[in-house]
């Protein structure tokens, strides 16, 4: 009630004629700690912004949140410039933002009106108002460009600032913020610019950060999601299971006509929702996971059966994350795979990449194809092309921090057909129908901004995110991943 006070966020009038206020309600949430420890309890006014109407109390709702694979390629680029970093956090972020529009609220519990037909003309944006995010988002973009920082065109909640061959850097994901880099004189004056114009939590070191743990010693900067996979299982009562040695089986086939009878989607889709944000900091489960969602709009027992496997082998491994390491590595390292007609039911194949950036893994992913593929190498070659995406985008990301990277990427692929297709124009019977990615590949090869290399599928780092692999072929790419467990016993 102070912090709405204190920013002025309504004047009390008499209702307008013809306009509808929306409802409030307080929400009452504990807050705790990483090792789960009570670390207070919060209050929050809520605004029933689903009563509002499109044109006449929002518009644009927009706001771009900091992707986790900016946030490990500045890990990546910290460990190895060994760069601090800060962890700050912004009370009450969306009573901060400016309203545009017209919005009439309902008198919240608690604050009692002098007339029956009182209502807030909102001034400031609040929690459940569906502009909030955007109104937030642009005030402290504002903020940040009036003291000299550019925004990134990579990822919008990038922002730098270089000044004498220095720099500092800045990424926000809604209220929490992480800044680093090597000029610590602009990293203390924009602490004390946000603390002016914010309320301002300076939770000093780099901790933890969305769920994820992050510890920082000699060896590097190591993250995880312990007690997150902890409270997973507590949750789902496998708590006492016996752990799996992988997350999914080896040449995993689902008849269709022997899934089992339907389970709760509800219940099904909540932890696949789970699993998914788990394989933020897990890309040892990033493939089972990808199949499981498949099937979230109508899962039978044998999914749910899939699932718990998956859980069985966190059980294992609680505590298993990514280590940056610092590397004498100044390039980018792209490893594609495909897993050609790989789903039984429609023979649609899966590819998978992952990205190393100064030696750290940094982005993966384990996605179905759109298309059946009528050879191995279409398949790869598609594979490829999803990679190569992803490597442009990281090349930006790293030009937005002013980091050169030794050009050409590298992109290693385990299959000689793909790559000969990238280097050769003719061969027009294997490629008329992957036209698009050929010239695509084809240019940036010409371009000299990737270089296509072959290695042995024992060696190829995205198998892993592909298909279901024995147990030691499968331990030996969780070490090539650089995952780690610092807390199984040595």
């Amino acid at each position: 009630m102070e912090a709405l006070k204190r920013n002025k966020t309504w004047d009390t009038i008499d209702l307008p004629p013809g306009k509808k206020p929306v409802g409030c309600k307080w929400v009452f949430t504990p807050k705790y700690r990483a090792d789960g420890t009570l670390e207070k309890y919060k209050a929050r006014l809520v605004a029933k912004g689903f009563t509002q109407i499109y044109g006449e109390d929002y518009t644009e709702t927009f706001a771009p949140v900091a992707k986790l694979n900016t946030i490990r390629i500045l890990l990546s680029v910290a460990v190895n410039l060994d760069w601090d970093l800060h962890q700050l956090d912004v009370k009450n972020a969306f009573l901060n933002g400016d309203l545009k529009e017209e919005v009439y609220m309902k008198l919240p519990p608690g604050f009692p009106g002098k007339k029956a037909n009182q209502v807030c003309k909102l001034k400031r944006s609040l929690y459940g108002l569906k502009q909030s995010p955007r109104a937030w988002f642009d005030r402290f973009t504002r903020v940040l460009k009036r003291h000299g920082y550019t925004q990134g065109q990579s990822d919008h909640t990038l922002f730098v600032k270089h000044h004498k061959g220095k720099m500092a850097v800045l990424a926000v994901y809604v209220d929490d913020i992480i800044l680093t880099g090597d000029d610590e004189v602009e990293i203390n004056q924009i602490k004390a610019a946000l603390a002016r114009e914010f309320q301002i939590k300076d939770l000093g070191e780099m901790k933890y950060f969305l769920g994820m743990e992050v510890a920082r010693s000699k060896k590097g900067i190591y993250i995880s999601q312990r007690k997150y996979v902890l409270d997973l299982l507590k949750e789902t009562g496998m708590t006492g299971c016996r752990p799996s040695d992988t997350p999914i089986q080896v040449n995993k086939v689902d008849e269709e006509t022997d899934l089992g009878k339907a389970v709760d989607i509800g219940n099904y889709q909540r932890m696949v929702g789970k699993l998914i944000y788990l394989s933020h900091t897990r890309p040892d489960i990033a493939f089972a996971v990808s199949i499981v969602s498949q099937h979230s709009h109508n899962p039978k027992q044998k999914h749910l059966n899939e699932v718990y496997r998956i859980l069985r082998y966190l059980k294992g491994s609680p505590g298993r994350g990514l280590l940056f390491k610092k590397t004498d590595k100044r390039n980018v390292e792209l490893f594609t795979d495909a897993d050609w007609a790989g789903d039984q039911n429609d023979r649609k194949s899966t590819s998978g990449y992952c990205t190393y950036v100064w030696g750290n893994l940094v982005t993966w992913r384990s996605k179905k194809q759109s298309v059946v593929a009528r050879s191995s190498a279409e398949a790869e070659y598609r594979a490829v092309a999803l990679g190569i995406c992803e490597g442009i985008w990281i090349k930006r990301v790293l030009e937005d921090l002013r980091k050169c990277i030794n050009l050409p990427i590298k992109v290693y692929c385990d299959n000689v057909a793909a790559i000969n297709m990238a280097h050769n124009p003719v061969q027009h019977d294997r490629t008329k129908h992957v036209e698009i990615d050929k010239h695509f590949i084809r240019d940036k090869v010409d371009e000299g901004i990737i270089d296509l290399r072959y290695i042995p599928s024992k060696e190829q780092n995205a198998d892993i995110l592909t298909k279901g692999l024995p147990k030691d072929t499968f331990d030996y790419l969780i070490g090539k991943l650089n995952l780690i467990d610092i807390y199984s016993p040595t």
